[in-house]
């Protein structure tokens, strides 16, 4: 019989009921992005220099799930204390699955309301790479945090909504995930370094931070 032994990296207890795993890119992980097209041939980051990570968060149901993502090793992590602190702040989060689950696809990922890191693509607009294909960027909540064109354009029809940043009622989750100025979510990335997409010259990209 063979026995397949998975190493966790680092599992990380930073609050009652948080836990955040760090995983090695496993073969059976390989295959996931390989097939979703998230990752390929001439990608600018190896797989021995990302890792897999599987995070509790709050949906928008208020209950708890398990969510996975794929960040470079050098900030896996502080990837994960953000999410506890996160967490621990009631900050709620749609959806966190890998982009290869919609065949790396950024637009479906966004369309579905998902929080994502590594994708092996270029910038929007763009010939060169993406902070993300070096697994450095997280797109987090981007329906609610929608990327606004120059011109004032979205693309997502369920993000016209939330153009005007203002929070209106606390109570809804939806609302909650809007990240504005001050808020406690967005200090979470900010106090670590973390450039926030909406100080792009070219456009404002609400959901996107990177290190």
């Amino acid at each position: 019989m063979n026995i397949v032994i998975i190493l966790i990296i680092s599992t990380i207890f930073l609050s009652a009921g948080f836990r955040g795993d760090i995983y090695p890119i496993t073969s059976s992980i390989k295959s996931r992005i390989i097939r979703g097209n998230s990752f390929h041939n001439g990608c600018p980051v190896p797989l021995k220099d990302l890792r897999y990570l599987k995070m509790t968060y709050l949906g928008f149901d208020g209950k708890e799930h398990i969510g996975e993502m794929i960040v470079n090793r050098t900030i896996a992590k502080e990837v994960v204390s953000i999410f506890k602190e996160l967490y621990n702040i009631k900050y709620p989060i749609h959806s966190m699955r890998l982009v290869s689950d919609y065949k790396g696809n950024d637009w479906l990922s966004i369309e579905n309301d998902n929080t994502s890191a590594f994708n092996c693509r270029n910038a929007t607009n763009s010939g060169k790479w993406s902070k993300h294909a070096y697994g450095k960027a997280i797109d987090i909540n981007p329906i609610e945090n929608p990327y606004i064109r120059i011109n004032g354009k979205i693309s997502h029809k369920a993000s016209y909504k939330y153009k005007i940043r203002q929070h209106k009622n606390l109570k809804n989750p939806a609302d909650r995930a809007m990240l504005l100025k001050g808020d406690k979510a967005l200090k979470a990335f900010i106090k670590r370094g973390w450039f926030w997409g909406r100080y792009f010259k070219s456009a404002k990209d609400l959901q996107h931070f990177h290190k």
